[in-house]
């Protein structure tokens, strides 16, 4: 999700630069995913994956996950899922399923490396909110393919705060000028928000729940939450590591539903840290003789 007060009214990389496209197949059809590549000082370092919340975009995400790049010397990924940002906008009749992100996790993910020549990749994920989940499904349904993830206010249940911000969020687009902030991230900010909002506020979304498929992550863990969140509870991240043991938690003060927002350099410096142990824990050791 993206809290409303995270919107600014400055210009959008969307609107500033023409958005570098490529044609991606999936469920049948051609999407123009929006992406940029952030190149490192190493061409063989690791590449880092960005996922966005439920209002994101790569515009929106602004200059952050250069700075987390350099931090942390990765190379990096930033695209807008099908239906936000300059990608292909969603239908106004075609409504996310409840298994929207296990979509995007075992279909879509890949169909998108695919498409950029990265499926012999092994990367590492930052995903936030629905990235988060969707992050933590892809490594579930695809443990050899995923280096590290760290994850920041993911879902993996419902709550009645979750539902209760998003009706708030509901009541703001309708009655304030939410609509044309957004637009100023997305192609057609109704794509973007209508299909979050109607998912998520749909009966059927409440039984929604991904813990079961967390014992199956191999990698390691690092999950994020700012102990102010409004949309959703510590419970979420402490869920994950009862199945997941491999988890470390950072717990955020002074911090809502976006970390990266509201504390950006802890998150850069937790982050970089976290990677860069990661690495060691991969790297050979040099024998002397």
């Amino acid at each position: 999700m993206c809290p409303p007060e995270t919107m600014t009214m400055t210009m959008s990389a969307l609107a500033a630069d023409r958005p570098t496209t490529v044609p991606v197949q999936y469920q049948g059809r051609v999407l123009d995913i929006e992406y940029r590549l952030l190149p490192a000082a190493r061409p063989d370092a690791d590449l880092l994956v960005f996922l966005h919340e439920g209002l994101g975009s790569a515009a929106l995400w602004k200059g952050w996950p250069e700075d987390l790049c350099a931090a942390s010397g990765c190379r990096g990924l930033v695209f807008s899922r099908y239906g936000y940002g300059a990608s292909t906008p969603r239908p106004a009749s075609e409504r996310w399923p409840v298994h929207f992100m296990h979509d995007q996790a075992r279909h879509a993910l890949p169909a998108i490396f695919e498409a950029l020549g990265l499926a012999g990749e092994r990367p590492v994920f930052f995903g936030h909110s629905d990235g988060g989940s969707i992050a933590l499904l892809y490594a579930a349904m695809y443990p050899e393919r995923v280096k590290a993830i760290a994850v920041a206010a993911p879902h993996v249940f419902v709550e009645d705060v979750t539902i209760a911000s998003i009706e708030q969020a509901r009541e703001t687009y309708l009655k304030t000028d939410l609509k044309d902030k957004l637009g100023r991230y997305h192609r057609d900010p109704d794509s973007a928000f209508w299909g979050w909002n109607d998912i998520w506020l749909n009966p059927e979304f409440r039984a929604w729940n991904i813990e079961a498929f967390l014992p199956d992550i191999r990698c390691p863990i690092l999950a994020i939450q700012g102990e102010n969140d409004q949309y959703g509870s510590l419970e979420q991240i402490h869920r994950i590591q009862r199945q997941a043991p491999q988890t470390r938690l950072c717990v955020l003060k002074d911090c809502r539903h976006s970390p990266h927002v509201d504390q950006p350099q802890a998150t850069i410096e937790t982050v970089a840290g976290f990677i860069e142990e990661c690495a060691a824990l991969t790297t050979p050791m040099t024998h002397k003789h």
